[in-house]
């Protein structure tokens, strides 16, 4: 990473609540082609979330804790604080001299751009402003949010306006907390209703409209010059596993994500 920060524009997008079991599943059927064609060998990697909710697992992820691969460690981080004893730190993790990822990429010259999703970042209180505060620009409106049928389409307008607004050489990290897949999302299956209510095909639909949109997003954050991309979830989500339903639970349908990270230009 010591060679792609400062050289390489910067994406990081969270499926929030996408479940790893319903990303794989899907890539295997080709029904999420967009998406597919970045992952390596077309699957998603398999992690455990740092955390089971949105809040706690952004804080941690800005914090340098990506998703940690599901097998045996330690596993040497893209970013981390220096922090003496780390035993993640490796020689090409970036290192920073701030608390956190994203002021840390701002002192080495990124403008840092927030696109929130759930409600965790739409700045309407002092909690919802925490997240998207620690970014140098931020935005979130109500067609962001979960309620919005077409909130990954007016996220993705929001992304090429800001790229497009900056000046050449500035530098971008960007990053997008979309919000399709959480609940509510059975208005993105065809025939499903309010009354039925959210289901896991539902929210595999749901990540089927986020791929129809991805390579928009993807086109417009290499845009200007190649750029390195990170995909993943934040945590998962219970459609009734062993009684349970939601997250912020201990499940293993909560705690293991899909992830993964790849190089995109403005040639693919």
């Amino acid at each position: 990473m010591n060679e792609v920060v400062g050289s390489h524009d910067l994406l990081l997008v969270t499926l929030d609540t996408l479940r790893h079991d319903v990303a794989q599943e899907l890539a295997a059927a080709g029904r999420i082609p967009n998406l597919a064609r970045h992952l390596p060998g077309g699957a998603w990697e398999r992690r455990h979330a740092p955390g089971s909710f949105t809040y706690a697992s952004h804080q941690a992820m800005f914090a340098g804790f990506l998703p940690t691969p599901a097998a045996p460690g330690p596993h040497p981080r893209l970013f981390a604080a220096r922090f003496a004893g780390s035993e993640t730190t490796a020689s090409g993790t970036f290192v920073y001299d701030t608390p956190d990822l994203v002021s840390g990429l701002a002192a080495v010259g990124y403008r840092t751009v927030c696109i929130g999703g759930v409600g965790f970042f739409n700045k309407r209180g002092p909690l919802g402003s925490v997240l998207p505060g620690m970014f140098q620009e931020s935005h979130w409106e109500p067609e962001f949010g979960v309620t919005s049928p077409m909130s990954f389409e007016a996220q993705v307008a929001c992304a090429e306006k800001v790229v497009a607004g900056l000046p050449p050489e500035q530098r971008l990290f960007l990053f997008v907390n979309v919000s399709a897949l959480h609940q509510p999302n059975w208005f993105h299956l065809d025939g499903a209703t309010r009354e039925a209510g959210d289901t896991r095909a539902t929210h595999a639909a749901a990540l089927e409209y986020v791929d129809r949109h991805i390579g928009r997003l993807l086109a417009a954050a290499a845009g200007r010059r190649p750029c390195f991309a990170i995909v993943c979830s934040d945590h998962g989500t219970a459609y009734g596993e062993d009684g349970y339903s939601g997250h912020r639970i201990g499940h293993e349908v909560v705690w293991t994500v899909p992830y993964a990270h790849f190089f995109v230009d403005e040639a693919r």
